[in-house]
This record gives structure tokens, sequence and C-alpha cells, in this order.
């Protein structure tokens, strides 16, 4: 199969044509990139440990700041513990019937305890000790998913394993400073699935200095652009009792009507029972 030009991966992402087309083919690796989909539908097949050491060699080899190094991952193999988090979110099956399931965490842990075997005091307690470590565990999960796609696999991250944090914290005995970022599903997809058509980059590439001043026009535009690429159906829209049927559900609909209700509102509080100052 031939490799995409930029142009064709461009308008795939973004459903726009570049600024400045090149129409040779793309990198393969890089097309593989732009080309990137979620899959949440597997077929039954084993992802070996062969391949699974490569891809943890791959997600442990992302930037990390100042060399910390403060990611985990935690595999799910236990079927019990694996079902019982399934069971948690039942509108995601895919975390019960993938071949693989995992969890990253930031791991705040391991500098301290090399302060306390020294007999030191750990000097840092702040906000920015959360997020170095959410950062790191970001970095590793992206570069696990890029190098899983580049292999032949799909993955599906799932944040939703916050909305339970503290019982997969006790499920998955993380001790203190460390928190679970994302769950992600792995396995060989079944299905090629769909491109996600994303914000143009002229609302998230800024030169210089921020400037969002035709943000709801942009934003129009973009949510006719998707919904004529991959309209979602009425039964796919949310909190319709409260908000009715919309005419164009567009991308920005679906995420304000996602966010109308508050989310996770005790995560601030599972952070600092867990050694975490925020401050």
């Amino acid at each position: 199969m031939n490799t995409p030009s930029f142009p064709e991966l461009y308008e795939q992402r973004f459903g726009l044509q570049p600024t400045h087309p090149d129409p040779h083919p793309c990198d393969h690796l890089l097309a593989s990139f732009m080309a990137r989909r979620t899959h949440r539908r597997y077929e039954d097949r084993r992802v070996d440990e062969a391949l699974m050491e490569r891809l943890l060699t791959c997600a442990l080899s992302a930037s990390a700041k100042s060399d910390l190094q403060q990611a985990s991952i935690i595999l799910v193999e236990d079927p019990a513990k694996r079902s019982e988090i399934a069971s948690w979110i039942p509108s995601m099956p895919w975390i019960g019937q993938a071949p693989r399931f995992l969890v990253f965490c930031g791991d705040h842990r391991r500098i301290r305890t090399i302060f306390h075997g020294r007999g030191w005091e750990f000097p840092n307690d702040s906000i920015d000790m959360f997020m170095n470590a959410a950062v790191d565990a970001a970095l590793v999960l992206q570069s696990f998913i890029l190098a899983a796609e580049a292999s032949g696999l799909g993955c599906c991250p799932i944040s939703e394993v916050r909305s339970h944090i503290i019982a997969l914290s006790e499920l998955l005995e993380l001790p203190d400073w460390v928190f679970p970022l994302c769950g992600l599903c792995l396995g060989y997809p079944a299905q090629r699935g769909h491109v996600s058509m994303r914000l143009p980059p002229s609302l998230t590439v800024h030169r210089d200095t921020y400037d969002d001043t035709d943000l709801d026009r942009k934003i129009a535009e973009y949510d006719r652009r998707r919904d004529e690429r991959f309209s979602l159906p009425p039964d796919r829209q949310r909190e319709v009792g409260r908000f009715g049927l919309a005419e164009l559900y567009g991308w920005s609909e679906d995420k304000a009507r996602q966010y109308s209700t508050p989310h996770r509102m005790e995560f601030n509080r599972y952070l600092k029972d867990r050694g975490f100052a925020l401050k």
C-alpha cells in the first residue's frame, strides 16, 4: 500500500488543505502518527511478551523532566482485577475485552524514597511536583501508544478510571505519591476505525502571542466540517433531557454538555491524602 501524501493526511485530520502542501508520500512513521486512530474492538489474538517488552522499552525512552523518570506502568494481568475494573465502567466493555490492559501512573514516590534513604527532608513539596509526575506519565503513555500503533496494534486510553480513583488505587495497591493517570486498552484492531477530525491548527498553534480573536467562527466551521465527516446519531447526544435534541450536534455542543456537570471533584482531596501538598 502506498503511503499517503501530506495533503491527504492533513485533510483527513483537519478537513482542510495545508498551507504548505507537499505532494510527495510521507515517511511511513510520520504518516502513522498523522493517521492514528483510537481502537475499541480487538481480535482474539494475544500480544506476546517479546512485543510487550519492546513497547515498554519505547515508552520508557520518553523524555523525562530533569531525568527524574516519575512514571510507572501497571500491567493488569489478574483476570479478577481486570473484571472488577471493567465492572465499574460498563459503558466501555472493551476494558474487559482487550487482550491487554495497562494503567499508567505518575510516580513521585521514588525521588522521595531516595531522599529518605539519605536521611534528608524533601524540601520541594508543591503543586509542581504533581505536575512533573503527571507530565512524565503522559509522555510515557503517548510514547507507548505511538510505538504500539507503529507495530500494528490499536489502543484506547481510558481516563475514566480516574472516576474510580480510590477503588483503583486500592485494587492496584498504589502507595502514597503514586496516582493513576490513565488506563489503556491494547490489542490487534478488529476493524479499521476512523480518523477523528481535530481542531484546526489556526486555533491551536500560535506565533509569539496567544490569539483566539476568531474563536467562535472557527469552532462553528469546525463543528460543521466534523459533522459532515462523521455525524453523531441522536441516540449519542448527551443530556437530552436537559438540553433537548440539537439539529447540529457538533464537537462544541458535545463538549459543553459533557462538562455541564461536575466531574471528579474528589481528585484534589485524593492527591492531598496521597501526600501531595498542592501549594
